[in-house]
């Protein structure tokens, strides 16, 4: 009890939810994360993509005609490329709810309002206790102006919550020109949860053979600070649940992020460089750490170092901006 938490509606009994990814594809695996501590999982993310290939129709027209714009066609995955079609997603969903007692919250990775989210209604029929939408976009047409991307995730958000009555989390990235606008504004449209944050993977160029060269690097700790600022400053304005995502690796990871309003915190990178015992480990170093500074739970304090608790928040914000630049001056004489 002393670690549970409260997510999107979902009583969790600890804050550490594998986040989706590879580790989170497959039954046998899941097992295993549940068997060290994990308290939630969210699925590997079906895509828009995979959905629209499914149509024959839809594969036919993108094969017509590839000589003429072969280049451009190479950038999209075909339909063999991934893992599994739209319906062998549906059926998984269904046996991993079976085969274990933890909460499954299922993702859908979209960027487009479209036919792909009827599959909302599809995944809380195979029995998904919640549903992760991953709004993965990143604007390049110059006619589309700030309020037009904001439309795009509300008109999402809005169509999904109106079609389930399982509860949504959106999976949105830090790049807004007002975020607490953005978050307010998913609030209004039923959003029961933020994920903050997406990870844009930036493409590297090969000067050998002059081309897009495409990797991921793995999360690191200081990467936390990035949602717990965020965090930090929508706790208590805005009322959702909030998930960190990006940079938890330690118990002490968890535990800023809980101060910062967190209601869970997300893994993945760490899961796999250090196996789903860290879990376990995790879970006992919080207990360790709390009782050393008697904290009777992490409810006591998820949002104690919010900015809701600042008489002043734009000031805080400028003089946390202004004092890091004074600080590494003073320490740093060149």
């Amino acid at each position: 009890m002393r670690l549970s938490t409260k997510y999107m509606g979902l009583e969790l009994k600890n804050p550490l939810v594998p986040s989706a990814s590879p580790l989170t594809e497959k039954l046998d695996k899941i097992k295993v994360l549940e068997d060290n501590g994990a308290s939630a999982v969210v699925l590997f993310s079906l895509f828009e993509e995979q959905i629209e290939q499914a149509d024959s129709n839809l594969e036919h027209f993108m094969d017509y005609g590839t000589d003429s714009y072969a280049e451009s066609l190479s950038f999209f995955p075909k339909a063999h490329e991934f893992m599994s079609g739209p319906e062998d997603y549906i059926e998984n969903v269904a046996k991993i709810k079976a085969g274990v007692d933890i909460p499954i919250i299922a993702s859908l990775n979209g960027a487009t309002p479209g036919g792909w989210m009827e599959y909302a209604k599809k995944l809380e029929a195979a029995g998904a206790d919640g549903l992760e939408l991953n709004i993965h976009y990143l604007p390049v047409d110059f006619n589309e102006t700030s309020a037009d991307v904001e439309k795009r995730y509300t008109d999402i958000v809005s169509w999904v919550k109106d079609n389930v009555n399982i509860p949504v989390s959106v999976k949105i990235g830090p790049r807004f020109s007002s975020l607490p606008a953005v978050a307010k504004a998913l609030e209004g449209v039923g959003a029961d949860a933020l994920v903050m944050f997406n990870r844009f993977y930036h493409p590297d160029i090969d000067l050998e053979n002059l081309e897009t060269k495409r990797q991921i690097q793995l999360s690191q700790a200081r990467d936390i600070r990035l949602p717990m600022r965020w965090i930090s400053i929508l706790r208590g304005n805005v009322h959702m649940s909030f998930a960190a995502s990006g940079g938890v690796h330690s118990a002490h990871d968890v535990l800023k992020l809980t101060m910062a309003g967190a209601d869970v915190t997300m893994l993945t990178s760490a899961l796999m460089t250090q196996g789903p015992e860290l879990i376990k480990k995790i879970e006992e170093d919080l207990i360790v750490w709390m009782d050393e500074n008697e904290y009777k739970s992490l409810e006591q304090m998820k949002g104690s170092m919010s900015l809701i608790h600042s008489p002043s928040p734009k000031t805080l914000v400028r003089d946390n901006y202004m004092r890091t630049l004074l600080d590494f001056q003073a320490n740093n004489k060149f």
